[in-house]
């Protein structure tokens, strides 16, 4: 599956961290675990670049986060979608949408 991974694109964690969030609510290694799934392994964030934009999202008040316990009963942060997160997924959608259209149609052309 190694080497199916590659590189994140600038903007593309953000949006990969609202997506996995959803509905719902996770802590971090939740967060990492489900990008991983939704991405069929291509996409693997490790702590160094998930926590800080986490920690970025929620100053941008896009998240919202409380300690809890996870399933290892370990003290753990969990973080949640605010309404301006839900937004913000709206729009990040919608702009990877254009970008992955238009770079279709560019590697389609002659």
């Amino acid at each position: 599956m190694e080497g199916n991974r590659t590189t994140l694109l600038q903007g593309t964690l953000d949006l990969l961290i609202l997506k996995a969030i959803g509905d719902g609510e996770l802590h971090g290694l939740g967060i990492s675990r489900r990008i991983e799934q939704i991405t069929r392994g291509t996409f693997q964030v490790k702590p160094g670049s998930l926590f800080p934009a986490l920690h970025r999202m929620e100053e941008a008040g896009w998240l919202s986060s409380f300690w809890g316990e996870s399933e290892n009963n370990r003290r753990a942060r969990f973080y949640r979608l605010t309404k301006a997160g839900q937004s913000q997924l709206g729009v990040e959608a919608e702009q990877w949408t254009t970008i992955a259209r238009a770079m279709a149609h560019a590697l389609k052309a002659t």
